[in-house]
């Protein structure tokens, strides 16, 4: 995977209510400020899920001011690297990018202790994002 000087990458999932936040804080936190990140859904949720927000608190990480987003063509257009979540066809395509896509258990209605693995699964692959990139993790 070739990359930019600031490589960004957009997580979209349906609602942009919990497997795209988690990657998102995840990319942030372990990225810093040496990876943009976007998030969005193709039908944005009103609100982040609560059992996403406690999992993430447990291991440090707030997204309690967090709000879904809609999936637009210009968040797309200005990423470098798309990783779908579960969105179908929903997300345009643009020739020169990067396009993965994450078979991820869906969060949606379900407790913390069922978010938890599901956490941690996305933990572990954004690692593996930020090594292709060629971006060390921060602490």
């Amino acid at each position: 995977m070739s990359t930019p000087a600031v490589p960004s990458v957009l997580f979209v999932c349906v609602h942009n209510a919990g497997r795209s936040q988690m990657a998102a804080a995840f990319l942030t936190r372990l990225g810093g400020d040496r990876v943009q990140v976007r998030s969005a859904g193709s039908a944005p949720a009103e609100t982040v899920n609560p059992a996403v927000v406690e999992a993430l608190a447990e291991v440090g990480i707030d997204i309690s001011a967090e709000t879904p987003k809609v999936l637009t063509v210009q968040a797309v257009q200005a990423s470098d690297v798309v990783i779908t979540m579960g969105c179908g066809d929903a997300c345009p395509f643009f020739p020169g990018k990067t396009y993965l896509d994450w078979k991820l258990e869906d969060p949606a209605g379900q407790g913390v202790d069922a978010v938890r693995p599901i956490r941690d699964q996305i933990e572990q692959r954004i690692r593996g994002l930020l090594a292709d990139l060629g971006v060390p993790a921060q602490a």
